[in-house]
């Protein structure tokens, strides 16, 4: 298990979403929110196979449980700064 995926994610997921169709903010988010999903569902998998018995070690389970808790901490966070922006942009008079 690699754990430099987590800071290498987002740069990642940033560019693709430069590279793709119009609305790439859009999919900037949508990504972040599949890969997060991803990351927890990974986390559940491991946990259980673990639990199971099957042949996983525990430092294993415990690296994908932070790396789902990291990130959705990160998406958490860009989700407060957005909705505190967007509370910013409506109190500008127009």
């Amino acid at each position: 298990m690699n754990v430099n995926s987590i800071s290498n994610a987002l740069p990642g997921i940033i560019k693709q979403a430069e590279k793709s169709a119009p609305g790439g903010f859009e999919n900037i988010f949508s990504d972040l929110i599949q890969s997060v999903n991803q990351s927890q569902l990974d986390s559940s998998k491991i946990t259980q196979d673990f639990v199971a018995g099957k042949d996983v070690e525990l430092h294993e389970v415990m690296i994908a449980g932070e790396k789902a808790k990291t990130s959705l901490g990160l998406l958490m966070e860009i989700r407060n700064k957005t909705l505190d922006m967007y509370k910013e942009l409506t109190r500008i008079p127009v």
